[in-house]
């Protein structure tokens, strides 16, 4: 029972009612100075508050004289507590020789005293998870399926990169190789490891290096991805700039230099602060970074992307055969899905740190679960982008679906007939594009 209730008038009323003050188990001492909670008891247990005497205290106590006029002790006034809060009061008899009871006046009973409010601890309410087991539901469907997918992309990438030497197929097989690492280090790693088989309990320097780890990730996928719209960008605009200039070499040098900068651009986000935790104003180290995530992962990719994609679409326009490539459509594809599918997490970021944030409000806290279940599912969604747009992609997963079922069928089969399923060919469909 705090003191927040007390307020002068009421203390004035139960004087006058022969009420004391509603402190459990307080008898009257004659003529004590004031006292007042111990702020720290408060909050932390459950054991009664304890008392101390401190001057200038914004509680008034009953002071009763024990002595008549004569000088002759009279009967000492007892306090009981019935089961009610409220139920304290003064048993006696109810007569002119009754111990009178006095209000001592307090320096402002209106209200609680300067004093008193610069101790009043503030204890700061953490959101609740209102999606509660959904978003393990989701990341753990989402690991299941989109890993398993993820390396038969890029297995199948693999073969035609080997088999074609076009420097968009190392760009993709560089993308779904950094979906994979993603997948591994933020999804399995950071939402379902972390938060939610070890309730974040982590020694908090692996929890700075997986943050290195997660962030490189997110960086080598978001910037391939931007490799592969330039090289798309001078194939279309520039075909004999392209032509000269491209080679399986220099695409895997640009490859391992985008890798490595991501790897040393991450090393900052060693320092960044948990936005389920951060309940403090964000300092400037804390602003930086979040700004800088947000405009490397997405405000500068977004921009690059949308002014290749329109001087792509308007080289197409000019052409006398305004005819999209399976390239180019899926190149169009994966920088829409992107930007689409980031956009609320950078959103809820930004509004994380100016206006409400995750700590306090649930419904931020809400907002950023999905957010991030919404930008994870970016990882996953690629290969039914390259199933629906390329016939040849779809030729080759067919191909190593079936190599990889011949060893099994060679196995169960008679040796006759597994001497003919090894003599039958298997390749891409006749008239598939490579």
């Amino acid at each position: 029972m705090g003191l927040s209730g007390l307020q002068g008038q009421d203390l004035a009323t139960r004087g006058q009612q022969g009420i004391s003050c509603e402190y459990p188990r307080l008898t009257p001492v004659p003529l004590a100075p004031y006292a007042s909670w111990d702020h720290s008891s408060v909050f932390g247990s459950l054991n009664p508050p304890t008392w101390h005497h401190t001057p200038n205290s914004s509680c008034g106590v009953i002071v009763s004289s024990l002595t008549g006029a004569a000088g002759t002790p009279q009967e000492k006034p007892q306090v009981t507590q019935d089961s009610g809060p409220r139920s304290m009061g003064l048993m006696g008899r109810h007569t002119a020789g009754q111990p009178r009871v006095t209000l001592l006046p307090t320096p402002n009973g209106s209200g609680l005293s300067q004093e008193f409010e610069s101790h009043w601890p503030e204890i700061p309410e953490r959101s609740p998870c209102v999606a509660g087991v959904i978003p393990v539901i989701y990341y753990s469907v989402l690991l299941g399926l989109g890993l398993p997918v993820s390396l038969l992309t890029a297995v199948a990438l693999a073969r035609l990169a080997t088999r074609t030497r076009k420097p968009s197929y190392y760009y993709l097989l560089a993308l779904t190789a950094s979906d994979i690492i993603t997948q591994v280090v933020i999804v399995f790693a950071g939402f379902l490891l972390q938060g939610a088989v070890l309730a974040r309990q982590v020694p908090q320097a692996v929890v700075r290096t997986a943050n290195i780890l997660e962030f490189a990730a997110n960086h080598a996928s978001v910037w391939i991805a931007i490799l592969l719209t330039v090289d798309r960008y001078s194939a279309l605009c520039h075909p004999l700039h392209h032509r000269a200039s491209s080679s399986p070499g220099r695409t895997r040098r640009a490859i391992a230099a985008v890798l490595s900068a991501a790897l040393l651009t991450g090393i900052p986000f060693y320092w960044w602060l948990d936005v389920w935790r951060d309940a403090d104003p964000p300092s400037t180290m804390d602003e930086v970074l979040k700004w800088a995530h947000c405009l490397t992962v997405y405000f500068i990719p977004c921009g690059v992307f949308l002014v290749t994609n329109s001087a792509i679409i308007h080289r197409l326009r000019r052409t006398s055969q305004p005819r999209v490539g399976k390239s180019t459509a899926i190149l169009l594809g994966v920088t829409t899905l992107f930007t689409l599918l980031w956009a609320p997490r950078v959103s809820v970021m930004l509004y994380h740190m100016y206006v409400a944030p995750v700590h306090r409000d649930w419904r931020v806290h809400l907002a950023l679960d999905v957010a991030n279940m919404v930008a994870m599912l970016n990882t996953a969604v690629n290969f039914g982008l390259y199933c629906f747009v390329s016939k040849t992609f779809r030729a080759t997963v067919r191909q190593v679906i079936h190599d990889a079922y011949l060893p099994c069928t060679l196995a169960s089969q008679p040796k006759g007939m597994a001497v003919k399923l090894v003599m039958e060919p298997s390749g891409l469909p006749k008239g598939a594009e490579v």
